[in-house]
């Protein structure tokens, strides 16, 4: 829930504050930067322009009144920069289907070998790489409740108010999102246990 200060700042911005802006730059930036940082994995040359291409969606949501203030500022930052940051790889894998598989990275073609040693950072990486892959190949909606709920850890009440549905729907789509993602990690033999726990 939108908190006094976030709202007041929101009412600041759209008055043209300047101060505001700073401000809501200040707040948000370690959101949108942690954001960024968790979905790519490791900090690629395209980092500074997804933190600014997210900061850019951000204030036109904000000049042109598209945040509903139902959630608090920084979970509505993150939701947004996930969105803009999968967006991008997302595009990145159309570009590399569209150029053929004889450009593809050899650092790529390692990672989709299933050999995990728990010890192993490396292996972990390799893992890691593949869910990253696999999420931005799958239904945007659920590939983005999996994200958010089990990367950034927001509940499924935030879910659905970010989505614009219900906790029944966030729920599902959470459900299906991690079905999809454990059956495609499967048929690369890698096994994703998990605790059962679903809120």
């Amino acid at each position: 829930m939108l908190d006094v200060a976030d709202d007041a700042l929101i009412d600041a911005f759209e008055r043209g504050d300047e101060a505001a802006c700073e401000e809501l730059y200040d707040r948000l930036v370690g959101t949108v930067e942690g954001t960024v940082r968790r979905i790519l994995g490791r900090r690629d040359h395209h980092y500074e322009d997804l933190v600014q291409s997210s900061f850019e969606q951000i204030v036109k949501a904000l000049a042109s009144g598209r945040f509903g203030r139902a959630c608090s500022l920084k979970t509505w930052a993150a939701s947004v920069t996930s969105h803009t940051t999968f967006n991008e790889l997302r595009r990145r894998t159309r570009e590399r289907k569209v150029i053929g598989p004889s450009l593809e990275l050899a650092d790529e073609r390692a990672l989709r070998s299933p050999v995990l040693d728990a010890e192993d950072t490396e292996g972990l990486r390799r893992v890691l790489e593949r869910i990253r892959w696999h999420l931005t190949d799958m239904n945007e909606s659920r590939a983005t409740s999996v994200f958010l709920h089990d990367v950034l850890g927001h509940d499924l009440s935030e879910i659905a108010v970010l989505s614009g549905v219900s906790v029944t729907a966030a729920q599902s789509r959470l459900f299906r999102g991690r079905k999809e993602l454990q059956t495609r990690l499967a048929r690369e033999g890698w096994i994703i246990a998990r605790d059962g726990g679903d809120s």
